[in-house]
């Protein structure tokens, strides 16, 4: 009868830490161990599959590029996707998205607030017409 031994962890491989990444918006946060070595890019990439595995909302896509992770215990600034997670020190974080810069129309204003003064306009509009549909006693 043959024993086969355990395989033990290899060394060089540098320590294990389990993160914890927090989304705006998500009923909890994401759970799970990564090599301390590992760059933060890859930690957000592994974050988001394991978000989209868990069939999380707000749906957030995969695309890594549009993410930044960011410590909330430290500055404001965002981790640079080439740094190690294990440099930051801490396993608590926070996954936002980029944010987007707005796209014009062609006269020149964003959509957001063409939208928006189309919105308020039809309020306006509904809030004169109930008001004249009220009959005022004399």
């Amino acid at each position: 009868m043959l024993l086969y031994k355990q395989k033990k962890n290899q060394t060089g491989k540098g320590n294990r830490l389990l993160i914890s990444i927090t989304v705006l918006g998500s009923a909890g946060p994401i759970r799970f161990v990564v090599n301390e070595e590992q760059l933060v890019a890859a930690v957000i990439d592994t974050a988001l599959k394991n978000y989209a595995r868990e069939d999380r909302l707000p749906v957030l896509g995969s695309d890594l590029d549009n993410f930044v992770l960011y410590c909330p215990n430290s500055d404001t600034e965002a981790l640079s996707p080439w740094e190690t997670i294990g440099s930051v020190g801490v396993r608590n974080f926070m996954l936002f998205k980029k944010p987007q810069a707005q796209k014009g129309i062609d006269d020149g204003k964003s959509e957001s607030t063409a939208w928006n003064r189309k919105g308020s306009g039809s309020w306006k509009a509904w809030f004169n017409k109930s008001r004249n549909m009220k009959i005022y006693p004399h």
